[in-house]
């Protein structure tokens, strides 16, 4: 199954689909699809920490966005933000009454098979007024590499984004929109 669906839920699942898929198990052996299991705790503690980031940008809240980062977290963009009091000060326009409004969601989380290490990748949207006071919307595609630190909480080393309206599909936006589930907020 495509990455894609590895986070629906039988909630949001039509039940016809539910029914086939359980069926098939059941009559002819063969595993469950993934969209019916579980999803990897790791992984889902990645996508939920990096929900919780693109919350804390959301919300405009600079003190919960510099939580996320590690002390010596690299953004890379058109130039390289080296460190959290770098990468803090370089986003401090996103926490501004008037600043750009920028929301992400995770659309792949990868967890290492040591536990500790982890990449997203999902869209972004970022909303901004021009010269001319008319809001201009971009999309793109962010890729974060995140650590765990030995308290249990993942921290990010490494974020990146690639704007281009053309890599992000209709079904990737609609990501942006869909109700955070299972993450506790």
């Amino acid at each position: 199954m495509h990455k894609t669906h590895r986070y629906l839920t039988r909630k949001n699942l039509h039940p016809v689909h539910l029914l086939t898929g359980l069926a098939l198990t059941v009559l002819l052996g063969f595993p469950a699809p993934r969209m019916l299991q579980a999803a990897d705790s790791a992984e889902n503690d990645v996508r939920c920490t990096e929900i919780a980031f693109s919350l804390s940008v959301e919300n405009r809240d600079s003190g919960a966005f510099a939580s996320f980062l590690d002390e010596d977290t690299r953004f890379i963009g058109q130039s390289v933000l080296r460190g959290s009091s770098a990468v803090a000060e370089g986003w401090s326009v996103f926490f501004t009454e008037s600043g750009p409004e920028l929301v992400w969601r995770p659309y792949i989380v990868e967890v290492a098979a040591t536990g500790d290490l982890a990449l997203s990748r999902g869209p972004y949207r970022a909303r901004a007024l021009n010269a001319e006071g008319e809001l201009v919307e971009s999309w793109g595609i962010y890729n974060s590499v995140w650590r765990k630190e030995p308290d249990g909480k993942w921290k990010i080393i490494f974020d990146a984004g690639n704007e281009g309206e053309n890599q992000v599909t209709e079904e990737l936006k609609a990501l942006i929109d869909l109700p955070v589930d299972n993450c506790g907020f």
